[in-house]
């Protein structure tokens, strides 16, 4: 059991002021004979600022509550450190806590920080950004800028925002001219949308997005190509009847280290739903198990 913790929770998360609960989380860890300090951050600066302090105070664990952008701002200060992570899953999605098996019931994820069980996990990293689920170019990084103009400029919700985000966007339906490097070898490709992820994703059945696996040191390369709208549709179709590996249009990839280049000198990048402007050409690599997580005791893992 951890002795000194750290927790940094995204006063935003879960649709309001998280205070009152932070006071009721407080007295959780005191009376389980834990050294607490809760931080309320107001924005992505301020969690990183957090992050940074925390880790600089060396306490036993640095738990992060929020949704799967916030995880990341904080795991990235922690990366490479001793200081196990522990999370709070305060998202809509909380990939990364499902991936893992952490319990997305807040009580029982507070008692699971608690019981400090911790695993290394692998993080993915592009030029110099962290990703603890995926990264991706294409489509889905200005979906997501489109997403939160709806939502600023129209008073959107985060879903009707996303909706009509995705609508304009497959109305564009933009294409890139990439050349991939992977072990050893050199693809060029033109394609509306790349992804990597943090180790294999399933991408066929019910259970596509998920991961079995995160401790593997390997990247993930999916990699649509060439398709129009109809294709994507036809893409999505396959996936769910479990077909999508044998589709032409599709191809998937693992390696340790990815070299993505272009003929543009910038790309707009997403990394855990966050989208940032990076310099070409664009460096992918696993770093294995950079990341102590502490998950459910039972908790499995099926890296090699």
């Amino acid at each position: 059991m951890p002795s000194r913790i750290a927790v940094i929770i995204n006063a935003s998360a879960g649709g309001g002021s998280q205070t009152a609960w932070a006071d009721n989380l407080t007295e959780k860890f005191r009376s389980n004979g834990l050294d607490v300090n809760i931080m309320l951050a107001r924005d992505g600066a301020e969690l990183v600022e957090m992050a940074h302090r925390a880790v600089a105070e060396k306490p036993q664990v640095i738990v992060a509550g929020g949704g799967d952008g916030t995880l990341n701002a904080v795991a990235a200060a922690l990366v490479g450190t001793d200081i196990a992570f522990g999370v709070l899953p305060l998202g809509t999605l909380n990939h990364f806590a499902k991936d893992l098996r952490i319990p997305l019931d807040l009580e029982k994820a507070t008692r699971n920080i608690i019981a400090g069980h911790a695993i290394q996990v692998d993080v993915g990293q592009v030029n110099d950004r962290i990703f603890l689920n995926n990264s991706s170019l294409g489509i889905y990084p200005r979906i997501v800028l489109d997403r939160e103009k709806g939502q600023k400029q129209w008073g959107l919700g985060k879903w009707p925002a996303f909706v009509w985000a995705t609508l304009t966007t497959l109305r564009l339906y933009p294409f890139m001219r990439l050349r991939l490097s992977l072990n050893g070898k050199e693809h060029e490709r033109r394609t509306p949308c790349i992804f990597i992820g943090n180790n294999e994703y399933l991408m066929e059945g019910f259970n596509i997005g998920e991961r079995q696996c995160l401790n593997a040191g390997q990247l993930s390369l999916y990699v649509v190509q060439r398709t129009g709208r109809l294709g994507l549709l036809r893409l999505a179709l396959r996936a769910l009847f479990g077909r999508l590996r044998q589709a032409k249009d599709f191809e998937a990839l693992t390696a340790k280290e990815i070299l993505i280049d272009t003929r543009h000198k910038h790309l707009r990048v997403a990394t855990d739903g966050e989208i940032t402007v990076m310099n070409t050409p664009l460096r992918y690599r696993v770093r294995p198990g950079a990341l102590r997580v502490i998950v459910p005791e039972n908790h499995e893992t099926n890296g090699g």
